[in-house]
């Protein structure tokens, strides 16, 4: 039954009278259809959320509202068809194209709902079994179902309005151009982040920095012009995406270890120690138990300093977490000192030696001095008078 033959249906209501009888008998089945809609879908829901299908409920849920929107959309628009046989007024009949995209519109709406409940409802089952969640490729793919549905239903809307959709695209192919002039700095972070999508350099949840730019954090959210970025001390750094594609990015998250490089001084009185003290720091290394020694392991005296005779370490720990690693850093270098301290050695700090000449070897100093100190005396004189 198409929208005439419906209101034809209800042409038993006849009188000054009956239009209002019409238009009201068309609400209250919309409004009953909608109510019981409602009680159905919201039972059916609760029913599906005990399956392990993530379509089912995911799809219900998608069309509550937008199935409501459609049943009142269609209600309206018959009403409208009646009072516009009553009257004849012409603006009750744009109501059927009005009739046609909403009806575009809500399964529109429907589509995007889904996309999205999809997307969560596949994160949340894969972080109840414990399993890798890809935030980035999820993300990716979602925006582009929904760009796909957005065009789709944009050009089946032209097509319903009348509009010819080979004009609009061929139309599109010479406007395209200028608007690629007019909104190059869009285009150029929508392409950037499409390339972040497909080359991967990082994803949500990485902590990334730029020896380029002052851009250091953890991603958490990757659009399609800007890329969110949250800084250590919880600032939200918005960076456009064509910036990625001419800086250089480092990836902390996906190191495979962390490095501890650090140089120790011990005092020269201790030279004859230093070999024994390095021998048995690289033997405590090797038989850490979070010290990664397949890695490049170095332990060596390698410099004479002002006031010290330096031998660095040189390791990598198994763990790449930042507090780990620096529990498992502090106990390397306690380790360390207390080796030293077993040779009877100690680590060195600044020093210095002042070395003064002997007077009985030296006359000409001697006497140099002499002749400073009743300098000094002569300029106290004077200043007491």
């Amino acid at each position: 039954m198409n929208a005439q033959e419906f209101v034809d249906s209800l042409a038993f209501f006849k009188g000054s009278w009956g239009w209002i009888a019409q238009v009201f008998v068309i609400v209250l089945i919309a409004m009953t259809i909608n109510f019981i809609q409602k009680r159905v879908l919201k039972k059916l829901h609760l029913k599906l959320t005990n399956t392990k299908n993530l379509w089912d409920d995911a799809a219900v849920e998608a069309a509550r509202k937008p199935l409501s929107a459609l049943i009142w959309i269609v209600g309206i628009t018959f009403a409208a068809e009646v009072l516009q046989k009553e009257t004849g007024a012409e603006i009750f009949s744009a109501f059927g194209p009005v009739r046609d995209v909403g009806v575009i519109a809500t399964l529109t709406w429907f589509l995007i709902r889904l996309v999205r409940n999809l997307e969560a409802s596949y994160i949340s089952h894969r972080q109840e079994q414990n399993k890798k969640v890809d935030q980035t490729t999820v993300d990716a793919v979602g925006k582009l179902l929904r760009v796909s549905v957005l065009i789709t239903a944009t050009l089946v809307t032209l097509q319903t309005l009348g509009f010819s959709v080979s004009g609009v695209m061929a139309f599109g192919g010479i406007g395209g151009i200028a608007v690629g002039f007019a909104a190059k700095d869009i285009l150029a972070n929508f392409f950037g982040g499409l390339m972040i999508y497909l080359d991967r350099p990082f994803e949500v949840g990485d902590w990334i920095r730029s020896p380029d730019k002052e851009i250091e954090g953890t991603v958490e959210h990757i659009g399609w012009r800007l890329t969110r970025i949250r800084t250590f001390d919880k600032r939200p750094l918005y960076v456009p995406n064509s910036i990625f594609a001419n800086i250089s990015v480092e990836n902390p998250s996906r190191m495979l270890n962390r490095r501890i490089y650090e140089t120790i001084g011990i005092r020269y009185d201790d030279a004859a120690h230093i070999e024994a003290i390095v021998g048995d720091v690289e033997k405590m290394l090797r038989e850490h138990p979070e010290i990664d020694t397949t890695q490049t392991l170095m332990v060596n005296f390698n410099k004479y300093a002002a006031s010290s005779l330096d031998f660095f370490v040189y390791t990598f720990t198994k763990t790449t977490d930042w507090v780990t690693f620096h529990q498992i850093k502090q106990d390397v270098l306690l380790r360390i000192h207390q080796i030293i301290e077993s040779h009877g050695a100690e680590v060195a700090f600044p020093t210095s030696t002042l070395h003064i000449a002997d007077s009985q070897e030296n006359p000409l100093a001697n006497q140099r001095l002499e002749s400073e100190m009743k300098s000094a005396k002569d300029v106290e004189t004077i200043k007491n008078v």
